[in-house]
């Protein structure tokens, strides 16, 4: 068996343009595997960050739309939501486990010499267990705040960097709309959302003194929009019926008129979201590994021809006791050998490319175990599937015949 190696190695040295020619298809073909596969899961990985930072089994409830000379506006364009509507879903709906009111507007940030433009947004201390917001200095909020309409505010990461640089932000005071807050804590770094918006560039105050101090709403009491916690994945549509339903009946519709409100399932979209990102994943790495039969297919034609130019030696071989045998598997170790090589190289090259990707593009990438033991076994079954030919049909070759062959 090492006989047959050596002459392997040695015969694929003996032509050392034309191997590396046969191996470029199995290395584009691997490469191109390995760095599509790990595009497709940094894809899938950022998205299941973005899911888990917006926070697990929520709904997002928002107001009414209005309509301003004949054209409808977006929800929430009618704020028709109050505090009552909010402490009634979270005291008489049993799929329910937390509701958090959101009123949100945009203000200039003000912190001495410093500015700073962000949205505000006044909430309850429910809001920071449902998003799962937590602080890496200071506090949260907590019910004296909203009950007592405390000018305090918890500040995202991108504010506290923007006004106050190094400096700790817990105990300053900023302005906003040229009334003083008191900061009270800082939030640890959420990233993006699954829109694109910066997660921490924000700054949360209690919704008592957003709806007082803030709020442009002639209606103090109501809100925009409210983020609700089912107590389960599984409760999810009872959850949305329960709150349909309350609503409705709160707001007194009757059953031939539509909603005044609008209730969407975040975590089902989401999760959409990344089905379709690792569906997108799978086709890269499907379309990447089509170069790797037309590498394999490229080995099968190299090696035919070998076979034609290599017939006097098979001749010869077969004549001095060499079996059938010997000349299939010394032909299906070139192919082999020429593909485990390939795959080797093109491993190197689709890491190297994945690694620049992320480097020049600021796109993740992951490069996975499984799929580098994928494109490697993979290869190396190319080796086999399409050097099994040639090398059967080398070891058809009669030696009278191979001998006379010119």
């Amino acid at each position: 068996m090492f006989e047959v190696m050596r002459t392997a190695v040695f015969s694929l040295w003996a032509n050392k343009t034309r191997s590396m020619l046969t191996m470029l298809g199995v290395v584009i073909g691997v490469g191109a595997v390995i760095a599509m596969v790990a595009v497709g899961n940094g894809a899938s990985a950022q998205m299941e960050g973005v899911i888990s930072s917006m926070g697990a089994n929520m709904i997002v409830l928002r107001s009414g739309t209005q309509t301003t000379s004949g054209v409808r506006q977006a929800a929430g364009s009618r704020e028709n939501i109050t505090m009552s509507d909010i402490r009634a879903i979270e005291e008489e709906c049993w799929s329910i486990a937390r509701v958090a009111p959101q009123v949100s507007t945009g203000a200039q940030l003000v912190f001495e010499n410093r500015n700073w433009p962000s949205q505000v947004i006044g909430t309850t201390p429910s809001f920071f267990d449902i998003r799962e917001f937590q602080t890496q200095n200071g506090r949260i909020l907590d019910e004296d705040d909203v009950r007592s309409a405390l000018k305090v505010a918890v500040i995202g990461e991108t504010v506290a960097r923007e006004l106050f640089g190094r400096a700790d932000p817990v105990g300053q005071n900023i302005r906003i709309r040229n009334i003083l807050f008191e900061v009270v804590g800082v939030l640890a770094p959420k990233g993006q959302s699954a829109m694109g918006q910066d997660q921490d560039d924000t700054v949360i105050i209690p919704v008592t003194t957003a709806q007082r101090r803030l709020a442009r709403s002639a209606m103090l009491d109501t809100v925009g929009m409210a983020f609700i916690q089912a107590r389960d994945t599984s409760m999810m549509d009872s959850a949305i019926a329960e709150v349909r339903g309350l609503l409705r009946q709160r707001h007194r519709l009757t059953p031939d008129r539509e909603d005044t409100f609008t209730l969407q399932n975040l975590t089902q979209m989401l999760d959409t979201m990344a089905q379709t990102t690792r569906v997108m994943s799978l086709l890269l790495g499907t379309v990447a590994s089509i170069s790797l039969l037309v590498g394999g297919i490229g080995i099968m034609n190299i090696m035919l021809v070998s076979v034609t130019e290599r017939t006097r030696e098979i001749g010869i071989r077969m004549a001095i006791g060499a079996r059938k045998g010997d000349i299939r598997v010394q032909f299906l170790l070139e192919a082999m050998l020429l593909s485990l090589i390939g795959g080797c190289v093109g491993i190197l090259i689709g890491m190297g490319a994945s690694a620049a990707v992320t480097e020049f593009l600021k796109w993740p990438t992951h490069v996975s175990g499984g799929a580098v033991a994928l494109a490697a076994g993979f290869s190396c079954f190319v080796g086999v599937f399409f050097g099994f030919y040639p090398a059967w049909k080398a070891s058809l070759l009669r030696p009278i015949d191979a001998l006379r062959f010119e």
